[in-house]
């Protein structure tokens, strides 16, 4: 790949994502700040009953909603007297490829057999792939999933490859790269000689679809109990999880619940790089996608992404790897559920959360995720040791990502940790004013902002005067 070459592909970005996507994302923006994510939203073009039926008829979605009761009572074993919320479990390994995402991929590849694209493809080293290639498989429409899979060793993490194996018999075609810069690039090469559909996860048909989930959720709890739940723990990544679901409580009439989004803690390890690559037991759902994702949400494989968490963020949290692991055995354990680690990233920050509330109040887990092969725990903790990554029972607060995963030797020492979500915003908007003067700020370009991060005009005013203060 020569510059030339990268730099003329990349001139034709724009052109390339409007053919793929079928979005003129132009049409959104204001030339300043602000761009209409709400019209964005709507190019999805179907209500919230139609993705429902959508999905239905590939078997996505209705998946159960169990209260988990002895580990509600675990976790009362470990608070004060008057605390311990029950605890229950929206169980979306029961979709057709084994996780919510396949919500995401339903729509999306529904709409390019409408549109009558011949393929799919998606960049993600995640259960997205699996579930692009599933309802690809379901339509009949070809599929290529692009990873980032090895390091420059050619070793590669056993989740990942788990993965990979999962959308090959599928029936789709996988792209393997090793970690760095170059996805994007061979992403964008792909969409442009193939004429495939841009399946990505950040656009809005992958965000509207995990709304049914929301929806489902509100809907179930109210038949089961009367009310929805007082909390909902997601794990957050890209931020599509947290906003596809927030929106779908929204419209069912759920505006009472906090949404409190959960990330495995991997500070101090950079995503791209080759040397740390394997040196992390989670390949999504951590601080490293969670962070940056947070805080310049267009980031991702669209010019707009439609995964924006500080929308509808109230809280957010980090739980350590060993506490994840830890969780996930005793899911198996005492429920009889078992399912992979990184679905149980919500399930450990729940279980900190719950001895915090009172005893009548319910705090709900918003997903899983099937295991098996290499996203057993088993051979992640094996690979880790491979890796000289030490390995033991202890006070997971000594957990140094990149050199340990410190399994709790007490239940009681799970504990999350609140990230300054009042900081976060404000790295978002500091962001946002790259290459921005406060002073040619619309007051449209304010409003968006309050919107964004869930607050309101005077607030961001008094954020940028302080980030021009030094402050």
């Amino acid at each position: 790949m020569s510059r030339t070459d990268y730099d003329a592909l990349m001139s034709r970005k724009g052109e390339i994502m409007k053919k793929a996507v079928g979005i003129d994302y132009s049409r959104f923006e204001s030339g300043s700040i602000a761009f209409d994510f709400e019209g964005m939203m709507r190019e999805v073009g179907y209500s919230l009953d139609e993705i429902r039926k959508i999905q239905s008829h590939s078997g996505v979605g209705n998946t159960p909603l169990y209260e988990l009761k002895n580990l509600t009572a675990l976790c009362r074993k470990t608070a004060e007297s008057d605390k311990g919320a029950r605890i229950f479990l929206k169980d979306e390994a029961a979709n057709p490829s084994g996780s919510f995402k396949a919500r995401r991929a339903a729509v999306s590849v529904y709409h390019a057999k409408k549109m009558a694209y011949k393929g799919v493809i998606a960049a993600t080293s995640g259960n997205y792939g699996a579930a692009v290639a599933s309802q690809a498989a379901m339509l009949g429409l070809k599929c290529i999933i692009v990873q980032e899979c090895y390091d420059s060793e050619g070793k590669g993490q056993p989740e990942i490859i788990e993965k990979a194996r999962k959308c090959e018999a599928y029936g789709a075609e996988v792209v393997q790269l090793t970690v760095g810069p170059e996805l994007f690039y061979y992403f964008l090469q792909l969409l442009e000689e193939t004429g495939y559909f841009n399946a990505s996860l950040y656009t809005p048909f992958g965000i509207a679809g995990v709304e049914t989930l929301g929806y489902e959720i509100s809907r179930q709890m109210t038949e089961l109990i009367g009310r929805d739940p007082d909390a909902l723990v997601i794990t957050t990544a890209g931020g599509g999880n947290v906003s596809g679901t927030a929106r779908g409580l929204m419209k069912a009439g759920a505006h009472k619940t906090k949404i409190i989004g959960a990330s495995v803690d991997l500070k101090g390890l950079h995503m791209a790089s080759d040397k740390q690559f394997n040196r992390k037991s989670f390949t999504t759902g951590h601080t490293g996608f969670g962070i940056p994702f947070a805080t310049n949400p267009d980031r991702s494989d669209v010019p707009r992404s439609a995964g924006r968490p500080l929308r509808y963020m109230d809280r957010y949290v980090t739980v350590r790897q060993g506490e994840v692991f830890y969780m996930t055995e005793t899911l198996a354990q005492i429920e009889g559920l078992e399912r992979g680690p990184a679905g149980n990233i919500s399930l450990a920050a729940a279980f900190s959360i719950a001895r915090e509330m009172n005893r009548d109040q319910i705090v709900l887990v918003q997903e899983t995720e099937y295991t098996g092969a290499g996203k057993h725990i088993q051979p992640q903790l094996s690979f880790a040791r491979d890796n000289d990554i030490e390995i033991r029972f202890g006070n997971p607060e000594e957990e140094v990502p990149g050199e340990s995963i410190i399994l709790p030797e007490h239940p009681c020492l799970i504990r999350a940790v609140d990230l300054d979500l009042n900081n976060i915003k404000r790295s978002y908007i500091r962001n946002c004013l790259f290459g921005h003067s406060s002073k040619d700020l619309t007051e449209q370009d304010l409003i968006y902002m309050a919107e964004e991060t869930k607050s309101n005009r005077e607030t961001v005013s008094e954020t940028i005067r302080t980030l021009e203060e030094g402050k």
